[in-house]
């Protein structure tokens, strides 16, 4: 099974500054996101959303609030199309040294653990920030930076701009 491993904030939907997600109630969907979904389910990649939420532990947004949020996102992906086979996030704050704390490769680790047969050699990563790349080298997958200039990425603007390269 081909995976795209996604994430979330600064890459399919709006990130903002930590306090400011205290207000946030639903996603804002970034330019070019639902359409480069499509392309990627196109493709015959199924989407797994990889995203740290240390908001949460660190006591800025609740875990209830994190989950509407997400069902709002999942959601609006629903009603267009576009289904997400997993979301696996960390609540952890960065000063716990969990494992799943993006870059260290826990969440790519609970996924491969509950789908077995994902296939890390055709799949790939995307995200809009230095750990997202370094999760991605752990696993030595294809790895695309939205705005992240790092050896051995691909550095992109946005998520629309990978699907010519997949």
């Amino acid at each position: 099974m081909k995976i795209a491993f996604l994430d979330r904030d600064g890459t399919i939907i709006e990130d903002y500054e930590d306090e400011k997600w205290r207000e946030i109630e639903k996603p804002v969907f970034l330019k070019g996101a639902i359409e480069a979904l499509k392309i990627i389910k196109q493709k015959g990649y199924e989407i797994i959303i990889v995203t740290n939420q240390y908001l949460i532990n660190e006591r800025i947004i609740t875990l209830d609030q994190y989950k509407k949020i997400n069902q709002r996102f999942l959601n609006y992906l629903k009603a267009n199309n576009i289904k997400v086979l997993d979301v696996f996030f960390c609540p952890h704050s960065k000063e716990e040294k969990c494992d799943c704390f993006k870059p260290k490769p826990g969440l790519i680790k609970q996924a491969l653990e509950k789908y077995p047969n994902i296939d890390l050699s055709n799949s790939f990563i995307v995200g809009d920030s230095k750990s997202d790349v370094k999760l991605g080298k752990h696993f030595n997958l294809l790895c695309f930076g939205i705005n992240v200039n790092n050896e051995g990425c691909i550095n992109v603007e946005s998520l629309k701009e990978i699907v010519k390269y997949i």
